[in-house]
């Protein structure tokens, strides 16, 4: 008999072509799909609940597939990491509802930015945020984040690939830390627009530099105009950190 899996899986971006198959590279969902066809011996086509671009990072997407293997569903995350590529790991598998759908459910996302702000880049922290060496202003960068809190039509801040015709989206929190040179934004929301986190970072560094007043973001955000944001920040900064399933 069919069941249904659910996987959240964790992935270091660098080496794919983000999440969602496609021609140009190999992707996180190639993977997971080649390698649990050979585990279980049945073709598997996962979907993802969030399709991160190239160089995103995750700590906690997810994942469904059908299957009719007699391996229990919590067992088959220790099989599968035994085949994954060590920039991949399953952090957990359970049976769910046949009709759960990992992106058509009420959730609540939540996204990491790294900024290594200082002199010198730190090639340690290389991969997973973004060098810059201009002094940041937090307290600007933090009231110009305000003005996004809340239900919006975002936009002004999504790339032009965005394929969905209602952009509104509700972000719920946008908050910084500071622990020495690293600087983390979270942002957390009901969805996020083609490139949205991106590109609000982007912004928010700019108003932290001073190039940008904080109350020039609510202009943006009105103007619902794509050209007065700011350029989008590097994927290498960015990590999906977790879903949460209302």
């Amino acid at each position: 008999m069919s069941k249904r899996v659910k996987l959240i899986v964790a992935y270091d971006g660098t080496n794919y072509c983000g999440w969602q198959m496609q021609d140009n590279g190999i992707t996180v969902e190639q993977v997971l799909n080649e390698e649990l066809t050979r585990l279980l011996g049945e073709e598997i086509k996962i979907i993802g609940a969030s399709r991160t671009d190239s160089g995103v990072h995750a700590l906690g997407n997810v994942a469904v597939f059908d299957t009719e293997t007699r391996i229990p569903p919590d067992k088959i995350s220790f099989a599968l990491n035994q085949r994954l590529p060590d920039d991949i790991r399953i952090t957990n598998s359970c049976e769910v509802a046949d009709d759960f759908h990992p992106r058509y459910c009420d959730t609540i996302k939540t996204y990491e930015y790294n900024i290594w702000n200082n002199k010198f880049p730190n090639p340690i922290v290389r991969l997973y945020s973004k060098f810059v060496y201009y002094h940041l202003d937090m307290e600007k960068m933090e009231k110009a984040a305000a003005y996004l809190v809340g239900k919006h039509d975002f936009i002004a801040f999504s790339s032009p690939r965005t394929q969905v015709e209602n952009t509104v989206r509700t972000v719920t929190e946008i908050s910084f830390r500071k622990e020495g040179n690293m600087i983390t934004m979270r942002i957390k929301g009901d969805g996020f627009l083609y490139n949205m986190v991106r590109i609000i970072m982007g912004t928010l560094l700019k108003c932290g530099m001073g190039m940008y007043e904080p109350e020039y973001v609510k202009e943006i955000l009105e103007s619902k105009d794509r050209k007065k944001a700011a350029p989008k920040a590097e994927a290498c900064g960015l990590t999906l950190v977790g879903i949460e399933y209302l």
